[in-house]
């Protein structure tokens, strides 16, 4: 495959996409199970506040809540409900956008405070993570935004949310057994359309990265973002080391403040960094991933829209930074 053993590729591959329809699997399974049980309109609630204004139901919160535990999952509801017609591709947006602060707050427990922030100090650290926090809930913010301004009932087919209330007058109530049977006919045949363009995906682009080397020509154009947002010269190996390692470039950053950068510059740096790191990360997670869940046409949005928002925001984040 493009002149790489297909051994090789499938060594990398395989554990990825197994990892990645497994956190599938639950969250369709879920999703499931709580709409036929009638819990996600008590899980759905903790949400409202964020769904309602959004103009979404307040079953999408349950997909939204999840997204706090795995990220995989909660996407794997959101294109449930979208399969079923329950959202159009609009509203899922607006989901989507909404649920940046919840995958972000997953990793603040699992990566940033006990890894990120032993690494950088305890200033370096909260004003590193702060910033990161403040980035997600305003996207998350945003999305709402948009909700409120974009979506209306013709975006929602509330029918469709397949709610234990929704069943027909003197239809009989299903049975655990049944529920539990259901979710899992629903799940595999959900899994059956998702896991032969999540491994074509995959499998293409991991052939591309293993003959191409993306990030070469990454080096330079650090030093032009360096140059163009002002930071001094020596923030240039924070940035670089960031982009392709961030304990590597938190590392760095720690080693550099405060005799050569300020605590400040040395956070900015990395912000920075990860603007490039995270155009990496796209090309070799972000896109397979969003693909084999949504299709290459609704995941170019989502990715798009990932993409957009994000640097924009560090952008303005980096200008806050800087200012002060």
């Amino acid at each position: 495959m493009l002149g790489v053993p297909v051994v090789d590729v499938l060594e990398v591959v395989l554990p990825r996409v197994a990892t990645v329809v497994a956190f599938i699997s639950v969250g369709v399974f879920v999703a499931n199970l709580l709409v036929d049980f009638g819990a996600v309109r008590y899980v759905a609630a903790l949400a409202k506040p964020l769904t309602g204004p959004a103009n979404l139901p307040s079953e999408v919160g349950s997909a939204i809540l999840t997204t706090a535990a795995s990220t995989t999952a909660g996407y794997g509801m959101l294109a449930e409900f979208r399969e079923s017609g329950a959202l159009d591709d609009r509203a899922t947006l607006v989901a989507v956008t909404i649920n940046t602060f919840f995958g972000f707050a997953q990793h603040v427990f699992t990566f940033y405070a006990p890894v990120l922030v032993p690494i950088l100090g305890l200033r370096m650290g909260l004003l590193y993570v702060g910033f990161r926090a403040g980035i997600a809930l305003a996207i998350t913010v945003l999305g709402v935004l948009a909700g409120a301004l974009l979506l209306s009932e013709a975006n929602v087919d509330r029918a469709k949310l397949g709610t234990i209330d929704a069943d027909a007058p003197g239809e009989e109530a299903k049975s655990t057994r049944e529920k539990l049977r259901s979710a899992a006919e629903t799940t595999a045949s959900r899994l059956r359309s998702i896991l032969p363009r999540l491994l074509v995906v995959y499998l293409v682009l991991e052939a591309v990265l293993m003959t191409v080397d993306v990030t070469r020509h990454t080096g330079p154009l650090n030093e032009v973002a360096v140059a163009v947002t002002g930071l001094p010269v020596e923030s240039v190996p924070v940035v670089v080391a960031f982009t392709f390692n961030t304990t590597v470039g938190a590392l760095t950053a720690a080693s550099l403040v405060p005799e050569t950068l300020t605590v400040e510059q040395g956070v900015a740096a990395m912000l920075l960094g990860g603007v490039f790191s995270f155009a990496v990360s796209t090309f070799k997670r972000s896109i397979p991933f969003q693909y084999g869940i949504w299709g290459p046409t609704f995941g170019s949005k989502v990715v798009a829209v990932n993409v957009a928002t994000k640097i924009v925001f560090v952008a303005l984040a980096l200008a806050l930074l800087l200012a002060v």
